[in-house]
């Protein structure tokens, strides 16, 4: 007969209360259980009712209470760097803020680049010449062949004709 999913242990098997057993209250579970239980469910109350009533007096709470022996000795730390919180409304709108050779060097260079691609554009630069000629070799001789085709393809239909005859 097959013992289920759990293996048996040498200290003896597996013990489960029955719901008939939990209701009544004869549950092999130790007695202590339901007493750390109740006095969890308390605290827990008494939290939830201490936040709504005094919200900005747990603030000053923690800002008091320090650990170890910061409470007894004030030490300013130099190297310490405070967290700045700045609100929407402090900001100061009209002050421009530096930026750092990187960044200066990195919109220099796309500033470069978008100046050569409208001169690109516009056919000003070496480069666009250069392209703009090729363009118009190429054409030129896709004109040209284009030609020929034709000329050979009335020369092969004029044959037929003629053969025809």
């Amino acid at each position: 007969m097959g013992r289920g999913k759990f293996k048996g242990k040498p200290t003896g098997k597996r013990q489960f209360s029955t719901p008939e057993e939990m209701l009544s209250g004869s549950s092999s579970r130790p007695r202590t259980f339901k007493r750390e239980e109740a006095a969890y469910e308390e605290e827990k109350a008494e939290e939830e009712s201490g936040e709504e009533s005094g919200e900005e007096s747990g603030d000053e709470e923690s800002d008091q209470r320090r650990k170890g022996t910061e409470g007894l000795i004030s030490i300013e730390n130099p190297n310490l760097v405070k967290p700045k919180n700045l609100k929407a409304k402090d900001l100061d709108m009209g002050k421009t803020t530096e930026l750092s050779r990187r960044e200066r060097e990195e919109l220099e260079k796309q500033r470069a680049h978008e100046r050569y691609m409208r001169l690109q554009e516009q056919g000003k630069t070496e480069q666009a010449r250069k392209d703009l000629e090729r363009l118009t070799l190429i054409r030129q001789q896709r004109a040209e062949a284009a030609k020929k085709r034709e000329e050979e393809k009335a020369a092969k239909e004029q044959k037929k004709a003629e053969a025809k005859k």
